[in-house]
């Protein structure tokens, strides 16, 4: 299960865990964390159903890269509550440049694995998946 670019194969955790966010809402995010040791990605973090976005973004590290899913939660102009998927590919400035290039060539393969993805976003910085960022792709 190997993905021939990076080698990274994904634990059967993340689909899990990924489906119960799809399908029960157990969890408001969940960050995943490649582990080299075995080469697999694992989850790192589960976020509680009520778990706020701000709460999401302070588990991502400052320094090391992430793959993180969010389950966004918003009221339409209609006022139908709805709720949209995204995956966010975190890559901070500050960290190391074979993490960054590990995460890059992993993502896509990682990203088919979890059905049912809306949105994407990619970020280096905080400031660029800011809440009105999210707003702003959901709605």
């Amino acid at each position: 299960m190997a993905n021939s670019a990076s080698g990274m194969a994904v634990n059967d955790e993340c689909k899990l865990k990924f489906l119960e966010l799809k399908t029960k809402r157990n969890f408001r995010f969940i960050v995943f964390k490649i582990d080299e040791k075995i080469p697999q990605i694992m989850v790192e973090k589960l976020g509680e159903p009520n778990d706020s976005y701000d709460d999401f973004t302070a588990s991502l590290p400052l320094d090391d890269c992430r793959y993180a899913v969010f389950d966004f939660d918003f009221i339409t102009d209609e006022n139908c509550q709805k709720s949209k998927i995204f995956f966010i590919s975190w890559s901070p400035d500050a960290s190391k440049v074979r993490n960054k290039m590990l995460y890059a060539s992993s993502k896509d393969r990682f990203k088919r694995e979890l059905d049912g993805i809306q949105f994407e976003l990619q970020a280096t910085d905080p400031s660029e998946m800011s809440l009105d960022i999210v707003k702003g792709r959901a709605v």
